[in-house]
């Protein structure tokens, strides 16, 4: 998985490409690292403290059913390299995010891929019906990234029970954009194939800092703490997690203008444009332009980034993530006079 993160500025650039918050995160965080920075510490081991059960706090759920991870992606391939052994089948409704393969397939996984589709969503009678005695994980991201597709809970539920054999691993990534009610947490005690990761990178704004956690029943978690290192998780993150978590409003306050104002504000765009669009429970919208390389070239060219991606059918649309309403007037401004003037064609020389 090779993102394409070179020559991108927070400063110069208006970032729409990597689902990320889109403005920092508060003084009260950054403060906090720059104090530890300055407190001549740097050269010791991390020390983790009470972290845990913070998080858990935060999630609802006892400290024994959580473990904080280096990003999701860690908690990722923790679960893959712990639950499934070489050559068993892993099945991963596509498209998704990259990391899921990745992992499987360093384990040497088969991986069957039932297909997301913008009219029906998540295959729910496809994976189902892979599910065989060789199954031993089923990912489901929700909602899923690049669509942004939301899997309901009813749904997740079947296949849990349907594959008790599995891991099933519910990536939460955006999770405080769709709200308690589409969350797994509450099931980890009854079903112990469940696997939830979440991460601080998205709302949270600290992906450069690498810190997720993971949720589980008690004897996972206690498995899975003994394949990590004591030492997987840096002490900036820890250091700035503790401040975020002690005044986390901004966190909600960024989702509320988010789901309020921005997103509907762009989904309005869209549809007065007649742009077909992916219906997402998340912080970014798949869309379909006539010429999507043209155009995410000349955004770029305007210092707005957006990501390129394909659909199951191979069709090529632009993955754009939004931010504040603000932000959106500017991306839908720039859309405005870009969609307008279509850039003029080459003539071709002889």
């Amino acid at each position: 998985y090779l993102p394409p993160l070179d020559g991108r500025s927070a400063t110069k650039h208006l970032l729409l490409d990597f689902n990320e918050r889109t403005v920092p995160p508060p003084a009260h965080v950054t403060d906090a690292i720059i104090t530890h920075i300055q407190s001549g510490t740097t050269q010791c081991y991390p020390a983790y403290g009470d972290i845990n059960e913070r998080i858990a706090e935060y999630a609802g759920v006892k400290p024994s059913q959580c473990m904080f991870t280096n990003g999701s992606d860690q908690g990722i391939d923790l679960i893959i390299r712990a639950c499934c052994p070489d050559g068993s089948e892993a099945i991963i409704p596509a498209p998704t995010f990259a990391m899921y393969e990745q992992a499987a397939l360093t384990e040497n996984l088969k991986i069957l891929r039932p297909w997301f589709t913008r009219e029906d969503g998540f295959p729910t009678a496809a994976v189902l019906s892979t599910i065989s005695p060789r199954t031993t994980l089923i990912v489901l991201s929700n909602p899923n990234n690049p669509t942004g597709t939301p899997i309901s809970k009813a749904d997740m539920l079947s296949i849990v029970k349907a594959a008790p054999h599995a891991a099933v691993l519910v990536d939460e990534c955006y999770f405080e954009f769709m709200g308690e009610d589409s969350t797994m947490v509450g099931e980890v005690s009854a079903y112990p194939n469940l696997f939830v990761t979440r991460t601080f990178s998205k709302t949270w704004g600290m992906p450069s800092l690498r810190i997720g956690y993971l949720i589980s029943h008690e004897e996972n978690i206690k498995a899975l703490c003994s394949v990590r290192g004591p030492y997987d998780v840096n002490q900036l993150a820890i250091v700035a997690l503790r401040a975020a978590l002690a005044n986390k409003d901004y966190v909600f306050d960024f989702v509320n203008e988010h789901n309020n104002q921005s997103k509907p504000k762009f989904e309005e765009f869209l549809s007065q444009k007649g742009i077909v669009f992916w219906p997402s429970a998340a912080n970014y919208i798949f869309c379909y332009f006539d010429d999507p390389v043209g155009l995410e070239k000349r955004l770029r060219e305007r210092d707005i980034l957006v990501r390129p991606k394909k659909d199951a059918e191979g069709t090529l649309g632009l993955r754009v993530s939004l931010g504040t309403l603000d932000q959106t007037h500017r991306l839908i401004g720039a859309l405005e006079e870009l969609l307008a003037s279509p850039p003029a064609k080459k003539l071709k020389t002889q």
